[in-house]
């Protein structure tokens, strides 16, 4: 076993670690992203007001929008489990 690496295959020596450092900081750069998205799209939501009726191609685009969101969290959280976010 090479002496770089730890008990779950992470390599451990300056240069991965540096990676590390990296991959973890996109990570939360990614989140951040995702929450000031997720509020623009909270207020263009909420901007529309009861009044005006939702339409269905609409709701499915918010849907598909918010489905999006929680596959790319999920996708890269997974990544940052295995130590990099590719």
């Amino acid at each position: 076993m090479n002496s770089n690496h730890g008990q779950f295959g992470i390599d451990l020596s300056i240069e991965g670690m540096r990676s590390q450092r990296f991959s973890v900081g996109v990570f939360f750069f990614l989140i951040l992203g995702i929450l000031v998205f997720c509020t623009i799209m909270f207020y263009i939501w909420k901007d529309q007001g009861p009044s005006r009726n939702i339409k269905r191609g609409e709701k499915v685009m918010f849907g598909a929008i918010i489905a999006g969101v929680i596959v790319a969290v999920i996708f890269g959280a997974s990544q940052m489990i295995n130590g990099f976010l590719f």
